[in-house]
Parts: structure tokens; C-alpha cells; sequence
């Protein structure tokens, strides 16, 4: 088992942290990997505000070259960007620009109209705006795709005047109406996205950039790859590893674009790349109230609500779930019941492919962790998310 550590700040008893739990964790990585159902891992966590294990083994790529996973591995952390996007917003509602209950209408005119008028900036942070959820949440046999919606309206567009991807995006309609179910919609969060566009006269990926982190130093983080992110990061696929080489040779430039449509369409529903490192960066900003190493992106009282479960008797089916009242925060998932060991006053996010960023507010302890999963999760598997989950919170002494 070769474990490669990164930087840590103390030892973990120094913080009330058993380190035989990390030594735990690695062998069960191993475990994992040698069942095909990840690639590797890499990790980071901290307790009470100090990097106490940060480490990775494993395989940094999805082609069978051995080639180590890096502590300082570069990934796209999918759906974890969310949160940098609820954040955004959380901003501009401290600094007086908007509301949790501002109708999106008021911002972006597409949704002043029926069946979209009643849908709320709070509708789209909680996924219950009732815009059609990402495919594979419900079974229908071909449920409306927002993006093949607009990539339809774009082959035919004549390249005169704006092209106007929101009503394309939005020409299915609604699912359900606002607030009546729990729906996993990414959508909302791009939607998101064009309202902190809108609303701070700034593009959003540059937005978050200068708002979030940079104050956050989190050097690693953002929409767009240098030379030298692209360098570090996890090889997914051929055409990935062809695309990263373009951008390291300077062929590339990606904050520039190709020119489409897709240019001008916010990536904040999944867009980013990080760090597991600076992951944590961001979640220990979380659990010290808004602010870390004198840099303050939010206020106490945003991150209180934020962390404070929104909905009540609002039911979730997706993915084949039954429960009749769902947990959700501000942009966080909430989740409680006997697959998670963490406190009440936790909050997280899970990125496809895989990764998670978890946040318990209570015993500040903030943990992320990145596993590309490998043949024998069959897509998805709980052992490399939840379970580690457990194994983590296990060394809170």
C-alpha cells in the first residue's frame, strides 16, 4: 500500500483526533481499489480549522497507466460547484442586491411568465422550482433535456442577434409546480448563475473568482485550467487527456472559449475544478461562521441559514426514493437518518464521478475526498461516499 501525504498543519491528537482512524481509511481505500471500484483517492480533513490528514493512493487516471493519484491531483468537482454558486447569491443578498423570495422573473424577464412567474431564487437554491431534473432522476422513457434543448435551438440558430439559450432551455415547461417536490434540477443552479451575471453586472465565473477564491487563496479552484492545473488533473478519458495536453502546450486557451453559444451559458451548476485541499480551504470558512485567515466571504447569520433545513413535508422520488419530507439547507444537501454519522449541524455536497465535500458545523470537522469510481461501482457506490463518511467522523475523539 504506497499512501503519498501532503501538507498538514499538526498532528491529529493535537486537535482531539484518533490517527489509527486514518490509518483505517487507507486500508480501505486499498480495499476499494483492489475490487475495481475505485481508481484511487485522494483526501483532505481538518478539525477545529487545522489540516490534520491529507494524502492519496491509488491511480491519477481511468486508463490503466500506473501513474499515482497526488494529494494535490486536479479534478472537476461537478456538482460540489453548487455550492460556490449558492454562496455567490448568498453575497449579493447580504450586500442588499436580492432576496431569497426575489421571483426570478424580476432578474431574468423569460421567468416573469406563467408557468415560471412563481418560481423564486429560494424555488431554484432548494431544487423545488419544478424545472425538469437531470436525466436518470425518474423513469420516463424520454423526459425533456434542457441542454439538448438548446443545443437543438443553437444548429439551427442563423448567428444574428443574442442567442437567447434561457427560453430554449426552458421550452419543456415545468415537472411540477413550484415548491411541490423535491427535484434534482442543475439547471436551476445555471439559472443561478445568469442572476449573479445579472445582478452584479459581472460574469458570474469571474464573480466567483474574485469574491470567493482568491480571498479563500484557494490557488487550485476555478472555471477555467492553466498550464498548470491542467497538468495536475485526474485523466478521465482519452479525449480528456487530449484536451488537457492542448491546454499545457498552449494550444488552448480555455478562458477564452470556441466561440459557441456554450460560451456565454454559466458552468455553475458543475463547471469548477479544485482540490481536495482547497476544498477544505472553502469548507473551513464554513465552520469558522463566513471567514478564514482574514478573509470573510460571508456573514454568520448567512451561514446559519444556509445550514438550516428549508423544507417541510416536501417529498423526494428521485432516483427511486421515497421520502415523504426531504432535507435540503441553502445550496447543502442535509441528510440525517442511519447512513450518516456525522452531526444534525452538517452540511454537504456530492460531485458526480466521484467526490464529496462535507461540513459539520458542530465538531468542526471538514473533510473532502476525491475517488474516481472504477468498473465495479456500476456507476455509483455508497462504499466509497458514505462509507468513508463514517470511517472519518469515527476519529472525533
Amino acid at each position: 500500500m504506497n499512501v503519498i501525504q501532503g501538507k498538514t498543519d499538526c498532528k491529529p491528537m493535537e486537535t482531539g483526533y484518533d490517527e489509527s482512524r486514518i490509518d483505517h481509511l487507507n486500508k480501505r481505500w486499498q480495499e476499494m481499489i483492489d475490487r475495481k471500484i475505485i481508481h484511487g483517492a485522494s483526501y483532505c480533513i481538518a478539525h477545529k480549522g487545522k489540516v490534520i490528514a491529507h494524502g492519496s493512493i491509488g491511480r491519477n487516471n481511468a486508463m490503466g497507466t500506473d501513474t499515482p493519484m497526488q494529494p494535490d491531483t486536479v479534478f472537476g468537482i461537478a456538482s460540489i460547484t453548487k455550492t460556490f454558486t449558492a454562496t455567490a447569491i448568498m453575497q449579493l443578498i447580504e450586500d442588499g442586491y436580492i432576496r431569497l423570495n426575489t421571483y426570478v422573473g424580476e432578474i431574468l424577464p423569460q421567468f416573469a411568465e406563467k408557468p415560471f412567474n412563481d418560481i423564486t431564487i429560494w424555488h431554484l437554491l432548494t431544487h423545488t422550482s419544478g424545472l425538469y431534473p437531470d436525466g436518470g432522476c425518474f423513469p420516463e422513457t424520454a423526459p425533456p433535456d434542457q441542454w439538448e434543448l438548446i443545443n437543438a435551438a443553437a444548429e439551427k440558430w442563423d448567428g444574428k442577434g443574442e442567442f437567447d439559450w434561457i427560453t430554449h432551455g426552458i421550452s419543456a415547461g415545468l415537472r411540477r409546480l413550484p415548491g411541490q417536490e423535491w427535484q434534482y434540477a442543475s439547471f436551476g443552479f445555471t439559472i443561478l448563475g445568469e442572476v449573479v451575471t445579472r445582478v452584479s453586472g459581472q460574469n458570474v465565473h469571474d464573480y466567483i473568482e474574485e469574491k470567493i477564491i482568491r480571498p479563500l487563496k484557494m490557488s487550485d479552484s476555478g472555471f477555467y485550467h492553466t498550464k498548470d492545473t491542467a497538468s495536475r488533473c485526474f485523466i478521465g478519458s482519452e479525449r480528456n487527456r487530449d484536451y488537457l495536453a492542448k491546454i499545457i502546450s498552449g494550444e488552448i486557451d480555455n478562458r477564452k472559449g470556441n466561440g459557441s453559444v456554450w460560451d456565454n451559458i454559466p458552468g455553475t451548476s458543475g463547471g469548477m475544478h479544485s482540490t481536495v485541499y482547497d476544498l477544505v480551504r472553502f469548507g473551513n470558512a464554513y465552520a469558522n461562521n463566513g471567514r478564514l485567515d482574514g478573509a470573510r466571504i460571508l456573514g454568520r447569520k448567512s451561514v446559519e441559514k444556509m445550514s438550516t433545513i428549508q423544507l417541510s413535508g416536501v417529498p423526494d422520488y428521485c432516483w427511486g426514493a421515497n421520502e415523504p419530507n426531504r432535507l435540503y439547507g441553502i445550496g447543502f444537501d442535509i441528510r440525517h437518518g442511519l447512513s450518516f454519522n456525522y452531526s444534525d449541524r452538517t452540511i454537504m455536497h456530492e460531485g458526480a464521478g466521484a467526490s464529496s465535500l462535507d461540513i459539520d458545523l458542530e465538531e468542526q470537522l471538514v473533510a473532502a475526498w476525491f475517488v474516481p469510481f472504477d468498473e465495479g461501482a456500476n456507476g455509483w457506490s455508497a462504499e466509497p461516499l458514505y462509507n468513508v463518511q463514517n470511517i472519518i467522523w469515527s476519529g472525533l475523539i
